[in-house]
């Protein structure tokens, strides 16, 4: 069996700096199906990063303008292994060969590697998932070619979906789930042979894109995401035991339809598909009021009588308070990196197109943000220099610890700024949104379970299903017992984020 490239030192400082900054970005990452992943020493392409225990490098590509700089990202990107990926938008006269890297590739594949392509050629940006390049499928078929008197030679492709709730806000989670790989052999795939059809690449690239588009959402626009997430927590409600992959597949079921009902249900009446189109507009038109009083659809869904709300407001208050006065000592140490990394950011995006400059953007959060807060962490155990044993461990646990509470504050303070609005909305505009509601609710409930087959008793279903993976709550004493968690927030609503106010909408970005 072949053995893989041995691990350089830096590709394991790469891996703990990114699982490190990754746990402070993202509330929650939620990673499914590794026992997908093909072993260390079967070759694989794949499209993002894997578990140490299932492969023990993975040999990353990078766009070729953050090569070559006298930095500290362009030195740890080079010597980890990662390989440079001309493009023909940064080299318009013509200049992007990338033979040479083809041939390196191809040779690390041979070796028994796993390589990370992306096949969109950009991260994504938008809601809908970009024409997937034939770069993978070709390099599918030059291996191929290259081994075909070898009948035991096997690459696997191995799709991954990746699936952001709010991708730029600070602590969103995040979902990953691999698909199954695509396996191609000399022996069983003779027509990716060299030479090869570009009609076999394309159907290899098509292939990719389907698994890839069946675990994440692929939208045409930001609303019908939005309203298919309404839906979806219309179903199944603000408090059901989901996990964040059975929320995003339930999402994406109604996301589905609203796409193209006539596809999604073959069977259907005209007027059926007329009754759903309707839905989708009255659902957007929902939570376009929503939007504008700037609450959320649980606030309507149980109306809450005068005096709750006041008793709420006091004690939401309160505990915001207590909180957010726990969490200062520890938010002066994050101030300097906090606003090392904006200031980093800012000036970056200054760049070039937003979209087409995520890779550094992340790549600057994390540099910045963990040299940065490694500086703050010396500084303090200076400062404390006889008993620095002891605040060598003590300043970055309190400063974890101050992130739980800050942001367990900022929920808690969340949940009062929304009461208040209750309370501003008013009693009749409320019994007129929750009649509109209650209308809505059964025309979803009947598109779930007699069009969808979903099942007639959500809550309890997804009480039984997903198993025990991360980000699950199970019955009240996990649900109170995660709330305290030192690892990370109870989520009852996978769209929160670290802000002030309830994070629904997808605002427009300028991208130029």
């Amino acid at each position: 069996m072949l053995q893989g490239t041995p691990t350089p030192w830096s590709y394991f400082l790469i891996r703990f700096l990114f699982k490190f900054v990754l746990k402070i970005f993202y509330g929650s990452i939620v990673v499914e199906n590794v026992d997908l992943i093909p072993t260390t020493g079967k070759p694989c392409l794949l499209v993002t990063s894997i578990p140490a225990r299932k492969r023990n490098m993975l040999r990353l590509t990078a766009k070729a303008t953050q090569f070559g700089h006298r930095t500290f990202t362009s030195w740890l990107i080079e010597s980890a292994g990662t390989l440079p990926i001309k493009r023909r938008k940064d080299h318009p006269n013509g200049d992007a060969d990338n033979t040479d890297v083809m041939e390196s590739l191809m040779l690390a594949l041979e070796k028994g590697d796993a390589a990370c392509l992306f096949p969109e050629g950009m991260s994504r940006f938008h809601p809908t998932i970009a024409p997937l390049k034939t770069g993978v499928a070709r390099l599918v078929s030059d291996v191929l070619s290259r081994n075909r008197d070898n009948p035991d030679f096997e690459i696997s492709v191995l799709p991954v979906s990746i699936t952001y709730m709010h991708r730029q806000h600070f602590r969103s989670d995040v979902l990953v789930t691999f698909q199954p790989p695509l396996t191609f052999s000399p022996k069983n795939n003779p027509e990716l042979l060299a030479p090869v059809e570009f009609s076999q690449v394309r159907s290899v690239t098509a292939q990719l894109h389907d698994r890839i588009s069946s675990g994440t959402f692929d939208s045409p626009s930001w609303d019908l995401i939005r309203s298919a997430k309404l839906a979806a927590r219309m179903y199944a409600p603000l408090g059901t035991r989901m996990t964040l992959g059975d929320f995003v597949r339930l999402s994406r079921t109604f996301l589905e339809v609203f796409k193209a009902p006539q596809d999604f249900l073959p069977e259907a009446s005209q007027t059926e598909i007329e009754e759903v189109d309707k839905l989708k507009k009255d659902l957007k038109s929902y939570q376009d009021q929503l939007a504008k009083w700037s609450i959320k659809d649980d606030r309507i869904r149980r109306p809450l009588p005068r005096h709750t709300i006041l008793s709420r407001l006091l004690i939401r208050l309160t505990w915001a308070s207590c909180l957010f006065t726990m969490s200062l000592p520890g938010l002066a140490l994050w101030l300097p990196v906090f606003a090392t990394t904006f200031y980093a950011v800012h000036n970056f995006k200054k760049t070039g197109p937003i979209f087409d400059t995520w890779d550094e953007i992340a790549q600057y959060k994390l540099i910045y943000g963990l040299m940065s807060g490694i500086c703050v962490w010396l500084c303090a155990v200076a400062l404390t220099w006889p008993i620095a044993p002891v605040t060598f461990f003590l300043v970055p646990a309190f400063m974890w610890m101050s992130l739980r509470w800050f942001e367990d504050a900022v929920a808690a303070f969340r949940a009062f700024v929304a009461l208040l609005r209750l309370l501003a909305v008013g009693k009749e505009k409320l019994k007129k949104m929750h009649e509109f509601r209650k209308e809505l609710h059964g025309r979803v409930a009947v598109l779930a379970i007699s069009k969808l087959g979903l099942p007639q008793d959500p809550e309890g279903y997804f009480s039984q299903a997903g198993g025990k993976e991360k980000g699950r709550i199970r019955g009240g004493w996990d649900s109170s017992a995660r709330y305290f968690s030192i690892k990370r927030r109870r989520k009852r609503d996978w769209n929160e984020t670290l802000r002030l106010y309830d994070k629904v909408d997808y605002p427009e970005v300028d991208d130029t």
